[in-house]
C-alpha cells in the first residue's frame, strides 16, 4: 500500500500511518523486487504438466521431478501449481463400498505381496465407478497377481450384491481343481456378505482382506484402474452407458490380449501365460 501510494503523498507521512520504520519498508521492498527463487522450478513444473497433458497431480509430478535429480518436497509442488493454476485434468472418483460397521474382517493375508509365481494363486478384486451423463456404472473386475491379466469381471448400473457375486461366479469357474487362490479385497460390504464368504470356502479360496481405510494394501488393483481410466476413459467421450460397457469389454480384451507389459518380457498378460504354463 506504501509503495502504491508513494508517488502521490510524502513517503515520511505514509509510513507513520502505516507505522512502518524507513529500514523494515526498504526491506520489505527490496525483497518484492528479488527475481523468483522458483522460477526455473515452475517452468520444469509446468513442462511435466503440459507433457502429459494435465493428467498428472502434484504428487506424480513430484515423482517425475525427482527421477530427473530434481530434490523436491511434494508440498512445494503443490504450492507453485496453485501459484500457476495448474490443476490435474483427472479427477477419478474413488467408488467407496464401505457401508457402516464392519461385521467380518478377514485377516490381510495378501500383505502387499504382489507377486506370485503361478497362475491362479494370489487374486485381487475392488469395484469402481464411471459417470457419464449424470448416469453411473461400476465395474467390478477380479486380477490374476501371476500376470496382471483380468481373469474376470462384471458391470452393473447399480452397487448391488449381485454385481460381485456375479463376477466371483465367472472367476471360480476359470479354476482347476487344484487351485486354492487367495482372493484380496478392500472391507466392502459385498465382501463381508455371507453369501461372498460362502462361495469362497465352497470352493476353498482363502479370503484376505486390506486395513480399513488403506487402499495401499490392494495398489496392484488401484493400479489397474488408474490405467483402465487413464488409457480409455479419459481419451474418449461417451454418449451413454451402453456405449461405456462396450468399450469396457472391448479395452479388457485388449488389456489381456494385446497390451505388453515390461515386466512380463515384452508380452501380454495372455501371452506370458501361455508361453510360460501353455494354459
Amino acid at each position: 500500500m506504501v509503495r502504491g501510494l508513494r508517488h502521490k503523498h510524502p513517503l515520511e507521512r505514509l509510513l507513520s500511518v502505516a507505522g512502518l520504520s524507513r529500514s523494515t519498508f526498504y526491506y520489505h521492498l527490496k525483497a518484492l523486487d528479488a527475481a523468483d527463487p522458483y522460477a526455473e522450478l515452475k517452468q520444469r513444473i509446468g513442462a511435466v504438466f503440459a507433457r502429459h497433458k494435465g493428467r498428472y497431480g502434484y504428487r506424480r509430478i513430484t515423482a517425475v521431478l525427482r527421477q530427473a535429480g530434481e530434490l523436491v518436497n511434494h508440498k512445494t509442488v503443490q504450492k507453485l501449481m496453485q501459484a500457476l493454476g495448474l490443476k490435474s485434468l483427472v479427477r477419478a472418483k474413488k467408488y467407496r463400498s464401505y457401508r457402516g460397521q464392519s461385521h467380518h474382517v478377514a485377516a490381510n493375508v495378501l500383505a502387499r505381496n504382489f507377486e506370485a509365481a503361478r497362475p491362479h494363486e494370489k487374486w485381487v478384486t475392488d469395484v469402481t465407478e464411471f459417470k457419464v451423463r449424470g448416469e453411473k456404472l461400476y465395474l467390478s473386475p477380479v486380477m490374476d497377481l501371476y500376470n496382471g491379466e483380468i481373469v474376470a469381471y462384471e458391470t452393473s448400473r447399480r452397487p448391488v450384491f449381485k454385481l460381485v457375486g456375479s463376477m466371483l461366479k465367472k472367476a471360480l469357474a476359470r479354476l482347476r481343481p487344484a487351485d486354492r487362490p487367495v482372493l484380496h479385497s478392500d472391507q466392502g460390504w459385498q465382501y463381508q456378505q455371507p453369501n461372498y464368504r460362502r462361495m469362497l470356502a465352497a470352493r476353498s479360496v482363502t479370503q484376505s482382506m486390506s486395513r480399513k481405510g488403506n487402499c495401499l494394501d490392494n495398489a496392484a488393483m488401484e493400479s489397474f484402474f488408474g490405467t483402465l481410466k487413464a488409457e480409455f476413459f479419459h481419451l474418449n467421450r461417451f454418449e451413454s452407458i451402453d456405449q461405456l460397457q462396450v468399450g469396457i469389454r472391448q479395452y479388457i480384451r485388449y488389456y489381456n490380449h494385446d497390451r505388453i507389459k515390461l515386466k512380463l518380457k515384452g508380452l501380454s498378460p495372455v501371452q506370458y501365460r501361455a508361453q510360460a504354463f501353455g494354459l
